[in-house]
């Protein structure tokens, strides 16, 4: 579990140096927003693009990946029908939730879960796939159809089409699925700005945590409760129940499933809400939250399921 803590330190370092700047006034809080347009416009799309051209787009077609792709869809609807019948008729506030409870820390926290708790690796590469593949480019395509207010038709449908986001990760999916190898001259710009788009994320988080202290009355507690609930505790009863009787996996991919499944929200969730302006206090409770609710769920799910 060393790799994990150190995991754990790292992010919370970055997002504790962010915070910093915030209540010393080095950065105030329309900083935050500088740093995360920086990201979701030049770096996040650099560093989509590079994972993805050198990804296997095979690795979407598996029984690990069905398990994680039903528990999402799984504790979404639960959390859509929940938020819709008592908490908020927004749309748009209803999609970064519903995500916000299944889109999982792949990136940051996943690798060295996958690596020290696990012991393989692998196990990244399809959840990074579905989720930037398939969960994200939803997600954004919605926000942006959301949002688009009194624009035309046509505005509404090509909208997706002038996302950064979703236009890198097209490109990189179909540099992968071509095989084609890209020359160092093009990849190392991109190598450059892709490695600032995690820190820039976390620091905007941290700078918002030094504005408004999370769980603020009035600030959508009751959703960040539920959405909570959801990632850090049902979306892992859901997978270990799919894997062990629905797939009937062995007990080493069972515990895989689970304890992947037991991942935080990802920072993303913040960046989005901050790029659309929705939601962006519960979406950011819920990153904090459930990275505080992971640590203590996957060591429980270590002790009872690891195979010997």
């Amino acid at each position: 579990m060393g790799g994990v803590l150190i995991g754990f330190a790292v992010i919370g370092f970055v997002i504790f140096v962010g915070w910093l700047l915030a209540r010393l006034n080095v950065v105030n809080q329309e900083g935050r927003l500088v740093l995360n347009k920086t990201s979701f416009f030049a770096a996040s799309p650099a560093l989509l693009f590079i994972v993805l051209s050198e990804a296997d787009v095979g690795l979407l077609f598996s029984s690990v990946l069905a398990v994680a792709l039903i528990g999402f869809i799984a504790v979404a609807v639960i959390y859509i029908v929940v938020a819709r019948i008592w908490f908020t008729r927004d749309p748009s506030r209803i999609a970064l939730g519903a995500t916000a409870s299944g889109y999982s820390n792949v990136n940051n926290i996943g690798l060295p879960v996958a690596i020290y708790v696990i012991g393989d690796p692998g196990f990244i590469g399809p959840m990074l796939l579905l989720q930037l593949l398939v969960l994200a480019p939803l997600l954004l395509t919605t926000l942006d159809v959301l949002t688009a207010g009194r624009a035309s038709f046509m505005g509404i449908i090509t909208q997706p089409l002038r996302n950064p986001m979703l236009i890198a990760a097209a490109l990189g999916a179909l540099v992968s699925a071509l095989g084609i190898q890209l020359p160092d001259p093009v990849l190392a710009p991109l190598e450059i700005l892709g490695g600032a788009a995690v820190p820039l994320m976390l620091l905007a988080f941290g700078i918002s945590l030094g504005g408004e202290r999370p769980l603020q009355p009035g600030s959508g507690r009751k959703e960040v409760a539920l959405a909570v609930v959801l990632k850090s505790l049902a979306m892992p009863v859901i997978a270990y129940l799919l894997a062990r009787f629905a797939f009937g996996l062995d007990e080493q991919l069972v515990y895989a499933c689970t304890v992947m499944a037991a991942l935080p929200s990802a920072q993303n969730m913040y960046q989005y809400a901050l790029r659309y302006d929705r939601a962006t206090a519960v979406t950011r409770d819920i990153v904090l939250l459930t990275t505080i609710a992971s640590l203590p769920v996957m060591l429980v799910v270590a002790w009872l399921l690891k195979p010997a």
